[in-house]
């Protein structure tokens, strides 16, 4: 690939998310280690509501899965979409919002979450209107992803990023689903949906969110970095194919 198209691509939001994901990572997992140290010694609570377990908890498993994970997957995508279709970033002042409404996702989940605004809903528990953010800034993600696709200079789409298109469309789904909700102020609202099925839908979100979010995005990371570490081609590219719509049919 000759430098003039190299240097066309759009590096800048791929290292601000690559930043943020080794800032949120260290966050992350350093109040998981405080986490696990409470139940330990529980008086490092401090007596304080901000503190507890059952605040602070939500705040990590937020902070490892959707700002570590989420800064990696949105990282990775803008890097490996750019390479594989040998073309800059569609619309590159959407894709600079993706980066700081994400960020500001998170800041509003780091508040919201210690002073107990919460739908009480697993891996979901962010309230309706940083749930509206979210959507909004996943559409946003969407229209960059493939937008970039679109105007693509090769023929085909790489294996990876039909992962990682699977794995926005998905989540997407997901989320505005899951999150049917109604507000009753601006810090609280109840699901659309009562008692047990809100409960399976809760765990159809849960489930898949693994499935998507933590498969299939990351599926799509490993199918261009390792060949690329490698120095090798995908072994066998129809197999990943297959691997691609085994993953889709039968999750």
């Amino acid at each position: 690939m000759n430098t003039s198209i190299s240097t066309a691509y759009n590096y800048k939001v791929v290292r601000q998310f690559a930043i943020m994901t080794v800032v949120w990572g260290i966050v992350g997992m350093g109040l998981g280690v405080f986490l696990a140290a409470q139940l330990v010694w529980p008086e490092l609570n401090f007596n304080l509501p901000w503190t507890s377990f059952g605040r602070l908890r939500p705040l990590h498993t937020n902070a490892v899965i959707f700002a570590f994970g989420g800064c990696a997957l949105f990282a990775s995508s803008f890097y490996s979409v750019q390479r594989t279709c040998q073309t800059q970033l569609f619309a590159p002042k959407i894709a600079a919002f993706c980066f700081w409404g994400w960020q500001l996702v998170i800041l509003l989940a780091a508040i919201s979450l210690p002073l107990g605004y919460t739908s009480s809903k697993e891996y979901a528990e962010l309230e309706w209107p940083i749930d509206i953010l979210i959507t909004i800034v996943w559409v946003t993600y969407a229209i960059v992803f493939f937008g970039t696709i679109m105007q693509r200079k090769t023929k085909h789409i790489y294996v990876g990023n039909w992962f990682f298109g699977a794995f926005i469309i998905t989540v997407a789904i997901l989320h505005i689903v899951n999150n049917l909700e109604l507000p009753v102020s601006f810090t609280k609202s109840y699901s659309v949906y009562a008692g047990a099925t809100d409960a399976m839908v809760q765990w159809w979100y849960g489930h898949n969110a693994v499935g998507f979010f933590l498969t299939a995005g990351f599926l799509g990371m490993m199918y261009y970095f390792v060949p690329k570490q490698a120095e090798r081609p995908v072994y066998s590219y129809r197999l990943s194919i297959v691997h691609f719509w085994a993953l889709i049919t039968l999750y």
